[in-house]
């Protein structure tokens, strides 16, 4: 699970920025399927900033788990923007930490449609600023990947880490 790695690898920068600010973080995880959690636990050390990976793979999962409005996966699907800062937030709120990522896509090879082809991803990074600030929110980006399945997964894994790793740097 190196093929897109970086030298240094995002996960380890990420555990850098994270233990640096002080701050936590939990994902939310769909099509990474746990992948995310799994790098970043790859880290030594990385139980001083990473909570827990929940895995939402169907509808009712992301209802139960993540509190996902019930509208927006009837009117979007699950791989959508609402979704997917609805997971990121979701996961935020019930592990109580600073920062939560969601991705929720298709990794393929089948399930795309045009509108949605296999490779989309939405990736959602949330976070939860001190009550009466209203600094707290959450971000949502669009992306596609080519490759196969696994090409696909660890790319958005990657790309989820680097989204967290730029929110941190702007917080910090």
């Amino acid at each position: 699970m190196r093929e897109f790695a970086a030298e240094p690898p995002v996960e380890a920068r990420v555990g850098d920025a994270l233990r640096d600010a002080g701050e936590t973080v939990a994902t939310a995880e769909s099509c990474t399927g746990g992948l995310i959690g799994s790098l970043l636990t790859d880290v030594a050390g990385s139980s001083d900033y990473f909570d827990r990976s929940v895995v939402t793979y169907s509808y009712d999962a992301k209802l139960e788990e993540l509190a996902v409005p019930r509208e927006h996966l009837d009117a979007e699907g699950a791989v959508s923007a609402p979704v997917a800062r609805a997971m990121a937030r979701g996961v935020r709120d019930t592990a109580a930490v600073d920062w939560g990522v969601a991705t929720t896509g298709i990794a393929g090879p089948g399930g795309g449609t045009d509108e949605k082809p296999v490779g989309t991803v939405y990736v959602g990074v949330a976070y939860a600023g001190e009550w009466g600030t209203g600094d707290s929110g959450a971000t949502v980006e669009r992306y596609e990947f080519d490759g196969s399945r696994t090409q696909i997964k660890e790319r958005i894994a990657r790309r989820a880490l680097s989204d967290l790793l730029a929110a941190v740097g702007t917080r910090g």
